[in-house]
Order: structure tokens, then C-alpha cells, then sequence
């Protein structure tokens, strides 16, 4: 494992500290807005600013072909960058699902006209982009979803629902994943598509989540034209095309959200009043030590991927592990943090910093984390399977025809669904 940067990368992190540097406000000297914040009108537009600046000082798009607005580098590049960013308090969110998962994807599959109208709007925070796969039958077990897609001369008519879909209530286009063919086993009866959010027949309606926000929506896909031009991939290859996404996604899994490890230390070396800080008990350091050890664990996996992503290669399953620790730790120190603040720990104002409880906030989203981008359960299947070998688990229903697995609410297809 190499953890230094090669001379080149060493001069592309400087690049990226002095545009942060000329252009940002380190995260420690300013309060920096929790991810899982409800996402407004104005918290949009700073985000649409701060994309633009970065889109000029090109670092935007960082392993897209130049062609379509990138620079063409590596997805070591790019992780440096997010490392750097990471230290300053700017709009973060808003855009990762889109130019990280959507417009790569259109990037493998599309052809050049759409590539021509998307790619830019999208660098250039014009346009953001959603991703429309779970739903409500269909969660951990992606292939069994239900939205179907039925051909009608060049178009395709699309019906379903999906939900859990991050940021859909302020997009302008999303991908999605529909079956057509209901006689094909699950993996092979898929087919993407690419869709106008605002078209006839789709409806997003806000989830109203514990934490206050509604981050996530449900989409209800009724009678939606979408013409064949639009479809990702070959008819019937659609789980191959959301594998190409899924890959994608793998370069942001493991990281740490915040409140962070540097977070929770600060928290719980402060002292209040003149008493001891929490840090003095040693219990309280102990359950620190276990959280601390951790996030080094974690830190040495990412380096792995790291190392292998400056090598030219793929990182495989094994980053699993940190989304895993990381979404429990969260989970962890957050309520930890919130059981010592006692009754303080209930109270939250969003616009008084001396009430803006991130623990608390953190909390009431942690359990999001365990489920995003894979359930923690699907996720150990994932590496017991492929990182240590041990034998798969039973899928009685890997060969058999859709139609004919048992669903529990799942619909039936319609007389003529299947293409």
C-alpha cells in the first residue's frame, strides 16, 4: 500500500488547495451545513454558485472525457479532490447523484446528441439529475422491482413507483430502472431508461423524515412516454447497465459523514461550566478508543482503494467494509453524544448556532446510512461472498420467470407486458 501521492498527483493537490484556499472558507472556522439538511430555495442557489465556480476552475467533471466538458484525469484525481474539499465548509449534496452516478452512466451508453445536450448543463450545476431504482417491494433486492415498461412504436410507456429517491424534488431528469420482460428471470428482464422529471405522468412527492427533512421522495411513474432514444443499453441488459452505476457509487462508499471522529473528540473534550470535560471518564474514553480505532480501519481500507485507484485499477467489494463500520459509528456517537447532553440534547434550532445540535440531527438521519447504497445485511452477504469466499446464499429464484416468483404485495403484469 502506497500512501504518498506520485509527483504528479502532488502537484494536482496543490492546484486544488489553491483554488479551495482563494475560493472557500475552511470547515473549522465556519459552521458548515449538515448534508441532511432540508434543502431550500437558497441553500440550492449557493449550491448552483459554488458548482459553477468549479466548473470554470475545472474541476468539475475531473474523470470525464474532455469531449463533454471533463478533464480527462483519473478517479485518483478525482478522490484527491474530495479529499480537499472535504476541509472546507461548502454546499455539499445537491449534485453528487448526478455527476457521480447519472451523467457517468449516459457517459458509457448514450449517444453523442445526448451527451452534447446533457453533460454540460449538468458540469455547470444548470441541471441536476436523480436516480430512480428502490421501491417499495424492491429495496436490498433491486431485481425485484416491479416498474414496468411496455413498448408503443418508438416510445416506451413506463408505470410504477419507485421510492427513497434523494433530491428528486428538485431535479430536472433522472435515470430509471424498469422491467420488460415479465417472462425473463429478474436479472435479465430490465431495461434503463432516462427521463424528464417534469414530463406528464410524473409525480414526486416529498417523504417527510424524522430529522425535519425530506431529503427523500417517492416518484409515481403513470402512463410516462419516453421515447426509445432515451433508452440506456440494450432492451431486456438493464441490470448490466446498473451495474456501470452501481461501480460508480463505489468511489464515494466508506466515507466518513460528519459529525466525524474529530467531531465527537471535540465534543467530548470541552468542558462545561468548569467541570470536567466528558474525555476525563474512562469509560467515556474507552467507548472513544473503540470509535477512534475504527475510523483508522477504516482510513487504512480507503487507502487500499486508494492505492489500487492510482495504479489505474478498480476498487472491488472490500470498501463494503467501510460503509459498514462507518454507518454504524455514526449511528453510535451520534446517540452517544445526545445521551450526554441529557435534556439539551433534545433541543434543535436550525437558525440559532447554539442550538443547532448536529449530534441530534445525525441521529434521526443515521439510519438512513445503513440503508443507502445498500443495506448493511446485503452488504456483509457482498463480502462474505466475493471478498472472503464463503459460499453464496440460496437464490431459489435465479432462474425462474418473473412472473412466476411469488411477490407478497408486488402487482401481476399486465396481458401484454412482456416484450
Amino acid at each position: 500500500m502506497d500512501l504518498e501521492d506520485s509527483p504528479e498527483e502532488a502537484r494536482f493537490r496543490k492546484s486544488v488547495r489553491a483554488f479551495l484556499d482563494a475560493n472557500a472558507t475552511r470547515r473549522d472556522e465556519s459552521a458548515e451545513p449538515a448534508r441532511y439538511y432540508e434543502v431550500d430555495e437558497a441553500k440550492l442557489g449557493l449550491a448552483r454558485a459554488w458548482q459553477r465556480k468549479k466548473a470554470a476552475a475545472g474541476f468539475a467533471g475531473i474523470r470525464w472525457p474532455k469531449q463533454w466538458g471533463g478533464q480527462g484525469l483519473s478517479s485518483i484525481h478525482e478522490v484527491i479532490y474530495q479529499q480537499e474539499e472535504a476541509r472546507y465548509a461548502v454546499p455539499k449534496g445537491v449534485f453528487d447523484i448526478g455527476l457521480g452516478m447519472c451523467i457517468p452512466t449516459l457517459l458509457a451508453y448514450a449517444d453523442d446528441a445526448h451527451l452534447e445536450r446533457y453533460t454540460k448543463p449538468a458540469l455547470w450545476g444548470d441541471e441536476i439529475w436523480c436516480q430512480m431504482f428502490s421501491e417499495p417491494n424492491a429495496g436490498s433486492d433491486l431485481a425485484g422491482l416491479t416498474t414496468r415498461a411496455v413498448r408503443d412504436g418508438a416510445d416506451w410507456i413506463l408505470d410504477g413507483q419507485k421510492t427513497w429517491t434523494s433530491g428528486a424534488q428538485f431535479s430536472d431528469f433522472g435515470i430509471v430502472l424498469a422491467r420488460t420482460d415479465f417472462g425473463a428471470p429478474k436479472h435479465k428482464g430490465l431495461t434503463m431508461f432516462f427521463i424528464d422529471m417534469k414530463a406528464p405522468g410524473v409525480e414526486v412527492r416529498p417523504i417527510h423524515q424524522m430529522s425535519g427533512a425530506s431529503h427523500f421522495n417517492e416518484v409515481f411513474l403513470s402512463g410516462v412516454r419516453v421515447p426509445d432514444a432515451q433508452r440506456l443499453g440494450e432492451v431486456s441488459d438493464g441490470w448490466r447497465v446498473a451495474v456501470t452505476t452501481l461501480m460508480n457509487e463505489r468511489l464515494a462508499v466508506g466515507e466518513e459523514a460528519r459529525p466525524d471522529i474529530e467531531d465527537i473528540h471535540a465534543f467530548l473534550t470541552q468542558s462545561d461550566g468548569g467541570k470536567a470535560p466528558p474525555m476525563a471518564e474512562q469509560a467515556v474514553r474507552f467507548r472513544f478508543a473503540d470509535w477512534y480505532v475504527a475510523s483508522k480501519g477504516v482510513e487504512a481500507f480507503r487507502n487500499r482503494g486508494l492505492t489500487k485507484l492510482s495504479r489505474g485499477e478498480m476498487p472491488g467489494p472490500e470498501l463494503s467494509v467501510a460503509r459498514i463500520v462507518n454507518a454504524e459509528k455514526l449511528q453510535q456517537m451520534s446517540r452517544y453524544a445526545v445521551e450526554m447532553m441529557g435534556a439539551g440534547g433534545l433541543l434543535l434550532d436550525r437558525d440559532n448556532p447554539q442550538a443547532n445540535n448536529p449530534f441530534q440531527l445525525a441521529l434521526l438521519a443515521a439510519p438512513g446510512a445503513r440503508i443507502a447504497g445498500g443495506t448493511s445485511e446485503i452488504l456483509r452477504n457482498i463480502i462474505a461472498e466475493r471478498v472472503l469466499g464463503l459460499p453464496a446464499d440460496t437464490r431459489a429464484d435465479k432462474d425462474v420467470p418473473f412472473r412466476e416468483i411469488a411477490r407478497g404485495a408486488g402487482k401481476s403484469p399486465r396481458k401484454g407486458e412482456t416484450v
